[in-house]
């Protein structure tokens, strides 16, 4: 049996379903954030938090697909296992990290629109 092609669609799916649930979730929950930032201005917030969504997307889904020439070959389900877990594991971590990056940044314009009102 090649656990190779098994291990592939298995990341896909993996993949795919939490690049697609976190991306709804961040894109329903931004959207108050984004609007704060654009005064809201609601065409413009709605069509920044879409880039935002296909940006996010097309970066995700490229990483992951990258993914698939650094896999070596895999002789068992342990590994195939073990290997899932490790690159869906890196794909999370991934997220996590620019999750608090783009929150960050939204912290800063914020705090800057803030200091603009007052002066």
């Amino acid at each position: 049996m090649n656990y190779n092609i098994l291990s592939y669609i298995v990341y896909a799916v993996v993949t795919i379903y939490i690049i697609v649930w976190v991306g709804k979730m961040f894109h329903r929950n931004g959207r108050i954030f984004i609007l704060d930032l654009f005064q809201g201005q609601t065409v413009t917030a709605d069509n920044t938090n879409n880039l935002l969504l296909v940006a996010y997307y097309l970066f995700n889904i490229g990483y992951a697909v990258m993914q698939f020439n650094n896999w070596e070959h895999i002789e068992d389900t342990a590994s195939m296992i073990a290997g899932i877990g490790y690159k869906s594991g890196i794909l999370v971590l991934l997220l996590a990290v620019l999750h608090y990056n783009n929150m960050f940044i939204i912290y800063l314009l914020s705090k800057n629109k803030t200091k603009s009102i007052h002066n």
